[in-house]
């Protein structure tokens, strides 16, 4: 007889950040490593590592090309910055395995993959870094492109991995046309999350969220937020949700919510027209007081 197929739980509360103790600091809620950038794109590194900051991280600290490290380091005051090698064309280089995963000892979250760019030796540094680190990794844009093909070296014996793919990047992982992932949303990222053990973030109209157990449909969020950057915001949000001691499962569905809602209240401001992903930034901090005070 053929196996039951798994049940699978609907979740619809959301978690909350625990209160903040009196004698905190900023070792508390978690240093968070921001792997991104390239030449010519440095403002997804800033917007990334600037989003971490806004959703509650301790500590950041962004790590790009040495290229383009004035430019990001100029991007915001509050986060620190490392130099990595770099490729002929402005991309990390692979030999900066080494020290990230020196920098990997003293963070407790890495967020990869906002404007990286694709190249063989970025891909094979994102996907040894990935197998290789048991930190919590956040993984979004080239840091899923260079799986293309290669999936399954996203099974990571356990190591918690949280993957936020638009339906275009997820194509590319399970190897279907975007119509078709379009279609089955949450069938495939189900099973994708399932066979893989991670959690993924399906990004688009009612954000899937799952763990291949559990499915959290996000109803946060609007039209106006599909423009450039965004997906950048989201992935900080997540990993400074990770450091804060979260679940990644928890994460993922708390931060996508907060990153709707802080969508929602710039398109009141500004309209969907005119939104852009620094306005997620400025609506941050209230889209996340309202889910502390549980409004």
């Amino acid at each position: 007889m053929p196996l039951a197929a798994p049940t699978i739980q609907i979740v619809n509360a959301l978690p909350k950040l625990l209160p903040r103790a009196a004698d905190s600091n900023k070792g508390s809620f978690g240093r968070v490593l921001v792997v991104a950038g390239s030449r010519g794109m440095s403002g997804a590194a800033i917007l990334c590592a600037s989003a971490v900051l806004r959703a509650g991280a301790g500590l950041v600290k962004v790590a790009v090309p040495s290229e383009i490290l004035p430019i990001v380091a100029a991007g915001n005051p509050c986060y620190t910055t490392l130099g990595l090698p770099q490729d002929a064309d402005g991309r990390i280089a692979e030999t900066a395995l080494a020290p990230l995963m020196k920098q990997m000892e003293t963070h407790d979250v890495l967020a990869i993959g906002p404007g990286l760019d694709r190249g063989p030796g970025l891909t094979a540094l994102v996907t040894e870094l990935t197998t290789r680190c048991p930190k919590p990794m956040v993984l979004d844009a080239d840091g899923l492109n260079a799986f293309a093909g290669q999936a399954d070296k996203l099974r990571c014996g356990g190591f918690p991995r949280i993957l936020t793919p638009h339906p275009g990047e997820f194509a590319r992982l399970v190897q279907l046309n975007t119509q078709t992932v379009q279609t089955r949303r949450q069938e495939l990222a189900v099973t994708f999350a399932r066979d893989h053990e991670c959690v993924v973030a399906l990004k688009g109209h009612a954000t899937i969220v799952t763990d291949g157990r559990r499915v959290f449909e996000n109803q946060t969020g609007n039209p106006g937020m599909a423009t450039g950057g965004t997906g950048d915001v989201l992935t900080g949000v997540i990993a400074a949700l990770v450091g804060q001691a979260l679940s990644i499962f928890d994460a993922a569905q708390l931060g996508v919510h907060v990153h709707g809602a802080a969508g929602d209240l710039a398109r009141d401001q500004v309209g969907e027209i005119s939104l852009i992903a620094t306005d997620l930034l400025d609506f941050l901090p209230a889209a996340i007081r309202r889910c502390v005070e549980g409004k």
